[in-house]
């Protein structure tokens, strides 16, 4: 009886290795790999522009795929289009997932959504294309590389002005903090370089998702404007224009960054020519080595693309900035990767280049104009605010 108690307990140590080693195994290959956060809309009303800021990391991970002699692998969360899903995905990439950084949101509302989260577990977040002052303000570990909506309204202001617009109508989707805030600083601007208090005719207001847009419409042709500033998603853009256009409303519209995906183009079709918007990059001018480097890459990596969108190259940017960070602070420790983003200057991007200020924003003063073209995004001029 003791010979067979004294070999089951053999067994038993011997299992107890086994697992032991095998925990270690597994806390050996953690060790190996530094975990990137990518906090995305993969569904819902903003899937095409998350799904194309994804593509620009992706890209990224492929080129860049190691620091400090590590993988680097990326944990892919989809926040749904949905405030309250923001929150749920933010807080498994930090809690389950262990991310030592976080990439996204397309949407300024995800992002904002987020950002209680991302300060109380002090845990830094870069963002690519949410341009809402909000995002950042208050926010110690929220930081972003795109430029924000008040410089983007100016230089949409300036557009119109220089265009000989006097008199504009807003169309703004009021469920979106990033279209809300895009509005209010066109009329700020608009109105300033005009002189003329009433120079904004008429503001219709909208929710995601809404699909007869005929009662704004209809308003706003009674006030006859010079241009239609409409910033918003781009599927509910683009089906403005249209019942616009089948209501005889001639007036130029025009709108900011989210509009650049294929989808505009395809729910809008041919009433959607001569639309124009103001976006981050032109991938037939790239500014630097860098940039040459990411849009041959991308092309090659996604060839069904026709052009190579401004929110996918400020992924990359995104990408490849938060890896420069880890590399500076020699360490995956969150806290130190967030004082390195944080000291961030003059880093060469395929957006230009990037100093992160006090505000945690990347100080830029230039956009990209474009239009649509013969169903393509084409540029129409570089605009330079100081």
């Amino acid at each position: 009886m003791k010979k067979i108690l004294s070999v089951l307990l053999c067994m038993c140590m011997s299992a107890s290795i086994l697992v032991g080693c095998g925990g270690s195994k597994e806390a050996a290959a953690d060790a190996d790999v530094i975990k990137i956060g990518v906090f995305e809309p993969l569904t819902g009303a903003n899937a095409a522009g998350g799904e194309l800021e994804v593509e620009g990391m992706k890209l990224a991970n492929k080129l860049y795929p190691e620091v400090l002699g590590k993988k680097v692998e990326l944990v892919i969360a989809d926040n749904k289009s949905d405030k309250a899903e923001a929150t749920t995905a933010a807080a498994r990439l930090i809690e389950k997932d262990k991310v030592s950084a976080i990439l996204g949101s397309w949407g300024s509302s995800l992002s904002i959504a987020a950002g209680d989260l991302v300060k109380n577990n002090k845990v830094p977040a870069i963002g690519a294309s949410c341009t809402n002052p909000m995002v950042t303000q208050g926010n110690d570990y929220y930081f972003r590389v795109c430029f924000l909506d008040p410089f983007q309204g100016t230089v949409m202001a300036n557009y119109a002005f220089k265009q000989g617009y006097k008199k504009a109508a807003i169309i703004q989707e009021v469920s979106n903090d990033y279209a809300v805030g895009l509005a209010k600083f066109f009329t700020d601007a608009f109105v300033k370089l005009t002189g003329d208090e009433s120079s904004i005719v008429e503001v219709g207001n909208y929710n995601t998702n809404d699909q007869d847009f005929s009662g704004i419409l209809t308003n706003i042709k009674e006030k006859n404007p010079d241009v239609i500033f409409a910033p918003g998603n781009f599927t509910e853009s683009a089906l403005i224009i249209k019942q616009a256009r089948s209501l005889g409303i001639t007036a130029p519209f025009i709108g900011g960054d989210t509009w650049e995906t294929s989808e505009f183009i395809q729910v809008g079709g041919k009433e959607v020519e001569g639309a124009v918007l103001s976006t981050f990059f032109d991938d037939t001018a790239p500014a630097n080595d860098e940039a040459k480097k990411f849009v041959e890459e991308y092309k090659k990596e996604y060839p069904n693309r026709e052009s190579v969108a401004a929110v996918s190259a400020l992924g990359y940017d995104a990408y490849i900035l938060t890896l420069k960070a880890i590399e500076t602070a020699g360490s995956a420790d969150p806290q130190k990767i967030r004082d390195a983003i944080a000291a961030t200057k003059d880093f060469q991007g395929v957006t230009g280049k990037i100093t992160i200020n006090e505000q945690g924003d990347a100080d830029k003063n230039t956009a990209v104009i474009k239009t649509v073209k013969d169903g393509k995004f084409t540029y129409l001029d570089t605009v330079v605010i100081e």
